[in-house]
């Protein structure tokens, strides 16, 4: 496979210094500036080696065997060009990712789903400040005191109930 000629960079410099925090900028711009002065020396080269007159040296070299042998070894080099193994693990990757942005989109449009629901729910109540305790236990049973069905000491926060501080030393 022969190597394509780089005459311009790929890389979209912009988008990626949208990314970039400002106490990386001054890191971004040099690495810009080392990566276009490098592009700029490999376009100031020529595409192909220079040719090379054979047919002059051998009439002035005293030993056109030896002119013949460098000849057959200058035709012979080819400069190697590294194979590309990362672009297909880029492509699976930049795939997967994809995959996982679509996953959270729609999840994300669920959950907006679900707190549209919650905020029509709330619009459609009374007031939190015009409500009554029975109101709000109506409203919120999960949430209202209920001293019948689940008793709570003083001042009926949960991390204040008993059992709480086996739950507190088993997270930490």
């Amino acid at each position: 496979m022969a190597a394509k000629r780089i005459a311009q960079s790929s890389i979209n410099w912009s988008a990626i210094a949208e990314r970039v925090p400002a106490e990386q900028r001054p890191h971004f711009f040099a690495f810009k500036a080392k990566s276009d002065a490098y592009l700029r020396k490999v376009v100031a080269l020529p595409e192909q080696p220079p040719k090379i007159d054979w047919a002059l040296y051998k009439s002035k070299v005293p030993n056109p065997a030896m002119v013949d042998d460098f000849q057959k070894k200058y035709d012979a080099f080819k400069i190697p060009v590294p194979d590309d193994n990362v672009s297909s693990v880029i492509a699976a990757e930049e795939k997967e990712a994809a995959a996982k942005v679509q996953k959270f989109k729609q999840e994300s449009a669920a959950r907006i789903v679900e707190h549209e629901e919650m905020l029509k729910k709330l619009a459609a109540q009374i007031p939190l400040k015009d409500m009554t305790m029975e109101d709000f236990a109506y409203a919120f049973p999960d949430e209202c005191l209920d001293p019948i069905n689940r008793p709570t000491y003083w001042p009926h926060e949960p991390e204040d109930q008993p059992g709480m501080e086996d739950k507190k030393d088993a997270h930490h």
